[in-house]
């Protein structure tokens, strides 16, 4: 008798348990279906015949698949693959650039107090006025000095609004490095030099890895300084699918290309460091 009320009981918790491990799980494929979605019909976008954009229902799958947009995405708007190419110049030389920068000065700031207590938050701040306010005169002190239109306007905007987030997060992962294995290298007969490369730096990689990432995600979808400070040479992918919808026409087969494109590179890097990213988000997220 005993046996059996002890299977039953058993039985009566395990119903609700499976039920709410059931509920989970498809709360969880929901989300991933919710999410991909988007991706999923840009892609079949990108390979749809003109005449299929607007049909009702809507076609899911191409009846007849194409890749002329592929092919016309270059001779259309303002040319997507020379966007792809000045995008991945930009961002990778901004990102390059604000890291270096960054990295010196989040280090001095985390070990020698550089600045007192607030000039942290003062650099963060910097990230609280809308970047609208000051285009204008940055445009004109830009057209003086010839700017307009070349890769050293974008580099030097994305690397300066870039800083103070650089600088913020990685200040917060060189304070998570106790300072007494720093110390303990340095009476070993380590320079100051030699501690930052060789203690400091592999233990923040995670770290300094997604803020890179991070900051060349800026650079790569940034769209109000492109269009600004671009004409018809420098002009970033934002820009480039922005051109695909005018008032007469709306290009969705090459705005379709243009977006899967320019997704890869982030998928790519996400895989490349996905080992790196999990802890690179929580080290030093308590610490300010």
């Amino acid at each position: 008798m005993r046996a059996e009320k002890s299977i039953q009981t058993r039985k009566r918790i395990r119903k609700p348990y499976i039920f709410k491990q059931a509920l989970k799980y498809m709360l969880i494929i929901l989300s991933i279906l919710f999410f991909l979605f988007p991706i999923f019909w840009i892609t079949v976008t990108a390979i749809k015949g003109p005449g299929e954009y607007y049909n009702f229902p809507p076609r899911w799958l191409p009846k007849n698949p194409t890749l002329i947009h592929f092919k016309s995405v270059q001779t259309t708007g303002a040319g997507g693959y020379t966007a792809l190419k000045n995008s991945f110049i930009i961002a990778t030389s901004s990102t390059v650039l604000v890291m270096l920068v960054g990295f010196f000065a989040a280090y001095s700031m985390a070990r020698f107090k550089t600045g007192g207590n607030n000039l942290a938050f003062m650099i963060l701040s910097q990230r609280f006025l809308p970047p609208i306010a000051i285009v204008f005169p940055l445009f004109l002190m830009m057209r003086v000095i010839n700017f307009i239109d070349t890769y050293q306007v974008m580099i030097l905007i994305y690397t300066v609004f870039n800083l103070s987030f650089v600088i913020w997060m990685l200040r917060g992962y060189f304070k998570e490095v106790p300072i007494e294995i720093e110390e303990s290298a340095m009476v070993d007969g380590c320079s100051r030099v030699g501690v930052l490369f060789k203690v400091v730096l592999p233990m923040t990689l995670p770290g300094l890895i997604t803020t890179a990432v991070f900051a060349y995600i800026f650079s790569w979808t940034e769209f109000l300084f492109a269009v600004i400070f671009s004409r018809t040479r420098v002009f970033t992918v934002p820009v480039a699918v922005s051109a695909y919808f005018g008032s007469e026409a709306q290009l969705w087969g090459e705005a379709g290309v243009m977006a899967v494109l320019s997704m890869l590179p982030i998928f790519f890097i996400g895989l490349a460091v996905q080992k790196h990213f999990a802890r690179g988000l929580t080290l030093g997220s308590v610490k300010g």
